[in-house]
């Protein structure tokens, strides 16, 4: 497995790449923007340049974005929804003049008028997304912990994205392991954990699955929360990263991140350690 982080742009886009080399990452995750904003500055060309000849240096390593937690493509409000799908446009465009092929999305909050009609609005919107931004850019539904009124708990609800969008081949999706424990889906024994993986497959299709957040949960089972925590020292406990991670069939896909850090990455430095203390030989 790929295994890397998110890491900062601070400073420039370019430098996240001498972070996740300090760490020791092989994959990256990035925010190609204020990602608390509306509206950030675009992209001078000089910030492309170094953004790609950093990555070229990085053995091109799998570099995926994420997009803004202000975007909410579920919402019922006119002008949330508008500046969501705009948000979204620029987000894709970003994405095609550095060189990233995916992004990753939650699926957005109902605002308590219920899944199905969420389900509905979410669909509409990254339709109208990609009929503005015919990149090809993908976009990757994360799975999430199902906290309040947000969407994509349940593997069948991005299932129905997929299924229901006009564009499913640019959808596809992100696992992140402490939403999908705190949703409900058990990994921590070998039965549970095959059943969880069987009925991703059922649902969205493995096929689909192109990245994984590797996050520890400071929750337990179906609480819904979702609090990351450093690996091992959750709920899921290290057994839960020890199939995952020498699971075959996810062999080459990227593994990050996203766990709390200081300003010296010393906590990234050791939870990589820890994931490849779990890999087999």
């Amino acid at each position: 497995m790929l295994l890397g982080a998110h890491e900062s742009v601070a400073g420039g886009l370019h430098l996240a790449f001498d972070r996740i080399k300090k760490v020791g990452g092989e994959s990256l995750q990035i925010f190609t923007r204020n990602q608390r904003q509306w509206n950030p500055k675009p992209l001078s060309q000089e910030e492309i340049d170094n953004f790609t000849g950093a990555w070229q240096e990085s053995d091109k390593m799998p570099v995926v974005s994420h997009a803004s937690y202000l975007v909410n493509l579920a919402s019922a409000k006119e002008e949330v929804l508008e500046k969501s799908i705009n948000g979204m446009v620029l987000e894709l465009e970003r994405c095609v003049a550095l060189g990233i092929s995916d992004t990753v999305l939650h699926p957005g909050s109902h605002g308590g008028d219920g899944v199905d009609i969420g389900l509905e609005r979410f669909v509409r919107a990254v339709d109208e997304v990609f009929e503005k931004n015919d990149s090809g850019v993908r976009i990757l539904l994360e799975t999430t912990a199902g906290q309040g009124t947000g969407l994509g708990a349940d593997f069948t609800e991005l299932e129905y994205i997929i299924k229901n969008s006009s564009s499913p081949e640019r959808l596809g999706v992100c696992v992140d392991t402490c939403h999908i424990f705190a949703a409900g889906y058990e990994i921590r024994d070998k039965e549970s954990y095959e059943q969880t993986i069987e009925e991703l497959s059922s649902t969205v299709g493995l096929e689909r699955v192109r990245l994984f957040h590797l996050n520890d949960s400071k929750k337990g089972l179906a609480s819904r929360v979702d609090r990351h925590e450093h690996i091992g020292q959750g709920e899921i406990g290290s057994v839960g990263f020890k199939y995952l991670v020498n699971d075959t069939r996810f062999h080459g896909l990227p593994m990050t991140l996203e766990t709390p850090k200081g300003d010296n990455l010393q906590e990234d430095i050791v939870n990589l350690q820890r994931l490849r203390a779990l890999q087999e030989k």
